[in-house]
């Protein structure tokens, strides 16, 4: 059995839902196979802040006792999951990667983390992040970088990046992760698995760690699109708790994977295959678009004339946002003071966040407080929401003559560690593909779409507000296409 075990990390999260309800496997032997490969890699990935073993044990041994008796049993259950730091978890260290939540043990599970843990999930640890979110190649946390697994020399991608590494490598079936821009598909795409983010509202995002609220979205990394939708149908709902949680009807995202691609209409905007595209990557999507196109789907040009703008608004807003958000911690509280020698409260404040921030985080602080300080407001935050609202209203128009659009996840391969550390803005510009989504509130999915030199390239498929069911039947019919070589 053991030889069967040891590449059970490497199927699918469908594959593995349908071996449980045959009883060919356990969910032990499941959670034994991720552990094993966790053991094997996690030193040289580093994908992991936390594991919890004993715990993950546990849940396992419940799911096959439910198999044991049979009845009505959620999809997920028995399947190995890990959350990204960012979301709370009851009793188990949530840091954000960052030293000033270093020690934080949450009391209460966020609402994504509960969904799960209630739908039989095993939880096999919380993954690494850039530090608060804030970054793309998860260089920026105080667990240290997490590792490409397809090239040990290069960055995985962020913020989600131990997510991804994690999906990618097998130390997970499937993972849950966070996408202010473009935080889910981008390591995603940089790790060769399937990431989506759905739209505003769709999943709670109550026990989320905000970084910036208006922006931030909770959702799926699997193996592929059908475990993105298995996950999605767990995590997504209207919920009390979330005041920006829309009140729409849930959907089986399952069954929209059957339907086929006959008559979709997809748009190509000619603004994202432009200048600083690596010509390589704009080749593979564009094979993709034409096997969808042989097999029943039509293009149609589309432009999104005010996407220049989408890095300049989003890195304002964003910041802002954070300004905002992240005045919390401030040693009073909880999480880390500094207790040094210190005579007032504002030099405590001053000394802990020196201490307890890192870089880019206090970066971002600075940049948000300056854009919304008196006499700086209408100048950059007024005009970068003003943006916002253009940049929707492209999409809004492009989405009456279309019902998707197709485009890259990013415009380079994956990097070299450390490359553009030194760089925030070339590090700022990886987003290019990404942004434009969250300003807009709409669901975006990263697949892949072929390897260059070995390394993934991940095509995105955006869809209209509330419509999952369109971009996850558009990557299923992908899937299939591809898998068959046509």
């Amino acid at each position: 059995m053991e030889s069967q075990t040891t590449q059970l990390c490497d199927q699918s999260a469908m594959a593995l839902a349908g071996m449980l309800r045959r009883g060919e496997i356990s969910a032990r032997e499941i959670t034994q196979s991720v552990f094993k490969r966790i053991d094997e890699r996690e030193k040289s990935i580093n994908a992991f802040v936390t594991t919890t073993r004993e715990t993950a044990f546990k849940q396992a041994d419940l799911a096959d006792a439910k198999f044991r008796q049979g009845g009505d049993i959620p999809l997920l259950t028995g399947i190995p999951v890990a959350v990204k730091d960012i979301l709370c978890t009851k009793g188990i260290k949530t840091t954000c990667g960052s030293k000033i939540l270093a020690d934080f043990v949450p009391t209460y599970n966020a609402t994504a983390c509960r969904n799960i843990l209630d739908a039989g999930a095993v939880l096999v640890g919380k993954t690494n992040m850039d530090e608060f979110g804030m970054g793309s190649t998860t260089e920026s946390s105080i667990a240290g970088p997490t590792r490409n697994p397809h090239d040990l020399e290069r960055v995985a991608g962020g913020s989600s990046g131990g997510s991804a590494a994690a999906v990618s490598s097998g130390e997970s079936i499937l993972a849950l992760g966070t996408d202010t821009g473009g935080s889910i598909r981008q390591p995603s795409a940089f790790c060769g698995v399937t990431g989506i983010k759905p739209t505003y509202g769709r999943v709670s995002r109550y026990g989320l760690v905000a970084y910036a609220s208006s922006l931030d979205q909770i959702g799926a990394i699997g193996k592929t699109v059908a475990d993105c939708a298995m996950m999605l149908n767990v995590i997504s709902g209207h919920d009390p708790l979330d005041t920006t949680s829309a009140n729409v009807k849930t959907p089986d995202f399952l069954k929209a994977l059957k339907e086929g691609i006959e008559g979709i209409r997809m748009g190509i905007p000619q603004d994202f295959f432009a200048e600083g595209l690596d010509s390589r990557i704009k080749e593979k999507v564009f094979e993709a678009v034409a096997l969808l196109e042989k097999n029943g789907a039509s293009v149609v040009p589309i432009n999104l004339p005010h996407s220049p703008y989408a890095i300049g608004a989003y890195y304002l807003i964003a910041t802002a946002e954070a300004s905002s958000n992240l005045a919390r911690f401030d040693g009073v509280k909880y999480g880390f003071r500094n207790a040094g020698d210190i005579t007032d409260c504002m030099e405590m404040y001053l000394k802990t966040r020196t201490k307890g921030f890192g870089m880019e985080v206090k970066r971002r602080i600075m940049l948000g407080t300056y854009v919304l300080s008196a006499g700086y407001y209408d100048a950059y935050y007024l005009k970068a929401q003003k943006a916002r609202k253009l940049i929707k209203g492209d999409f809004d128009e492009a989405f009456k003559k279309v019902d998707c659009i197709m485009t890259p996840v990013t415009p380079c391969l994956p990097f070299a560690l450390g490359e553009k550390m030194t760089d925030p803005l070339q590090m700022y510009l990886v987003d290019i593909y990404t942004v434009s989504l969250n300003l807009a509130g709409l669901p975006g999915m990263s697949l892949p779409c072929g390897k260059i030199n070995d390394l993934p390239v991940g095509l995105q498929i955006v869809g209209k507000p509330f419509d999952e069911e369109m971009i996850l039947r558009v990557g299923a019919a992908y899937e299939r296409l591809a898998a068959a070589g046509r």
